[in-house]
């Protein structure tokens, strides 16, 4: 018959944050280890695609590790992939850009006012 493996905290029961791999000891005997949860990795905040370049651990853990593994060398370095700050710079841009078109739209008709009415008041 095989040999029993028993936990080796409190817990009892088969949970999430309770399981076990069993391991033969040199002497011959059956331990069960206390094996700690998997770590998914980060994602965008935007798109939801894995954030490259960024180590994969559980959230207590980013605390004891230097910056250059929790971030790359870019705005939105740890939050945002490479596209999505590609698209926001993109946007922010165009929405300048359009902004200046009206004003320089808005003069433009001002002046045609202005040059209607000169030619009415001669009149």
């Amino acid at each position: 018959m095989a040999q029993r493996v028993t936990y080796r905290r409190r817990n009892p029961y088969n949970t999430r944050s309770n399981k076990i791999k069993v391991v033969k000891t040199p002497g011959g005997k059956l331990v069960a280890q206390h094996l700690k949860k998997q770590a998914t990795r980060p994602k965008c905040g935007d798109c939801g695609n894995v954030l490259a370049g960024i180590s994969t651990l559980r959230p207590r853990e980013y605390a004891s590790v230097s910056k250059t593994h929790k971030t790359v060398q870019r705005a939105y370095g740890g939050s945002r992939c490479a596209n999505c700050v590609k698209e926001r710079i993109v946007r922010a841009f165009l929405i300048e850009e359009q902004k200046i078109v009206k004003r320089v739209l808005k003069e433009q008709q001002e002046k045609e006012k202005k040059a209607s009415s000169k030619k009415t008041g001669k009149k």
